[in-house]
């Protein structure tokens, strides 16, 4: 690390406002540093102080005339007269008859049934545009696929639906109406510093998470000082990828480190010979919102009723609470867990229900099978809780510790483990030390040095 930096040296460049740009974000503001963050690619529903590159230049959807001024629910998208929409809490249809003609995409969370995305199909079943919508119900943008189902181009709307930015997918060129003016850029590289020229950012230090775009930009800036420095938030396979060698090599890119925030891979990278000097791991900033004490007990969310060992470990763990939660009805299958007086059901939870299990839970058991819900690994992260899992259920590795992933037929040893948890607090609150380092959690020192 180096000198302390100030919040007005740098700007926060990402390609997409993930989980992962988030919790970077955070781990700055965290810190004591309140800098710009820029987002590349608009999705409708950015939080506050967030700007995206696309949505700066389409003006404020706040007080639009005719727009909803919230987030349309599934049903309220414009249809045919007689054609029917139906939702579930994960994702919506359109049918005209028996023909599914749209398929509708939420915003997150799914269970509130939030307009994000809406496709629309030919008679094929291939989609042929998208209309995508913001958080106050406005159709911000309209994506157009050609016979194949690729894309071809996609077209952004002020709140007024005037057409102000069309990308094409084929060229890669960008056209801007911007006032009486028409411009074109040949790549979004260059429209992007266009729009750091334009605010001014382009002087300042770029901190990015992505060796696309981004990383293309910082390239093309001044190249005096190698300032910029790349924050990696992605797996490594087999080999460096590309673009990470020309930062590794020092070669015309004045981004002069990486961040790697994920422990393993960071390990990759090392055993993959990444130069040390260059190379570091910063994890995340985190602040764990409970201490665990009272009457243990532990939370399972899913809306499948296939969960690894579920009668076996709450017969063996008497002592322990088991809270299963849903967005969904339960089966009768999971019903019948009742029968467990250490078991309690919660179909169709609410969410003050669900935020209650989440502070009040000692461990979490993530053991169902098919999709995660409510992020509920990170959230059990966040909410210091030991987390074991099963090697064909973890949904989210990142917050787990290798020794709290366990094969299937090692079931006994995760009872015995978690056992011997609830017997020694002090073990409890070792392996939560443990599940910590495994996630790379960062004290705020650490940003504010760079």
């Amino acid at each position: 690390m180096g000198k302390n930096i100030n919040s007005d040296e740098i700007v926060l460049l990402f390609d997409y406002y993930s989980t992962d740009s988030r919790d970077l974000q955070e781990s700055f503001r965290k810190a004591g540093y309140d800098c710009p963050v820029v987002v590349i690619e608009e999705d409708g529903f950015l939080p506050d102080g967030v700007l995206s590159v696309f949505g700066y230049f389409l003006g404020s959807f706040e007080n639009g005339t005719h727009i909803p001024g919230r987030p349309r629910y599934f049903n309220q998208i414009e249809v045919p007269e007689y054609w029917e929409i139906s939702g579930t809490n994960t994702s919506g249809r359109v049918h005209d008859l028996g023909r599914e003609r749209g398929r509708i995409f939420y915003a997150e969370p799914k269970h509130k049934r939030l307009v994000r995305v809406v496709d629309w199909l030919d008679d094929r079943g291939v989609v042929r545009s998208s209309d995508h919508y913001n958080r106050y119900g406005a159709l911000y943008a309209r994506t157009i696929f050609n016979a194949r189902g690729q894309k071809v181009n996609r077209t952004y709307f002020s709140a007024a639906g005037r057409e102000i930015i069309m990308e094409n997918y084929v060229t890669g060129d960008v056209i801007l109406n911007e006032g009486e003016q028409v411009l074109l850029f040949h790549t979004k590289t260059e429209f992007v510093i266009y729009f750091l020229k334009k605010t001014g950012y382009d002087r300042k230090r770029l901190f990015f998470n992505s060796l696309s775009t981004p990383f293309f930009v910082s390239q093309r800036l001044d190249r005096t000082k190698k300032q910029d420095i790349l924050f990696w938030q992605e797996p490594v396979r087999d080999e460096i990828p590309g673009n990470m060698r020309i930062i590794l090599d020092g070669s015309q890119t004045r981004t002069g480190r990486i961040m790697v925030q994920k422990g393993h891979a960071y390990r990759r990278l090392r055993k993959l010979g990444a130069s040390p000097e260059i190379v570091q791991k910063l994890g995340f900033v985190y602040s764990f919102q409970r201490e665990n004490q009272g009457r243990p007990e532990a939370l399972i969310c899913t809306n499948s009723d296939h969960i690894e060992h579920c009668s076996k470990l709450a017969e063996a763990l008497p002592q322990l609470h088991f809270h299963i939660a849903a967005l969904t009805e339960m089966s009768s299958r999971l019903l019948s867990m009742e029968r467990y007086e250490n078991v309690t059901l919660y179909p169709c939870v609410k969410r003050s229900v669900l935020d209650k299990l989440f502070d009040g839970c000692d461990f979490y058991f993530d053991i169902n099978h098919e999709a995660e819900i409510v992020s509920a690994v990170r959230r059990a992260f966040l909410h210091n809780q030991l987390i074991v899992a099963f090697q064909g259920t973890i949904h989210s590795q990142d917050y787990v510790a290798e020794e709290h992933i366990y094969d299937a037929e090692a079931v006994d040893r995760m009872i015995g483990d978690v056992e011997q948890c609830i017997r020694e607090p002090e073990l409890l609150q070792r392996h939560l030390r443990m599940q910590r380092d495994a996630a790379l959690t960062e004290t705020t020192e650490a940003y504010r040095r760079f």
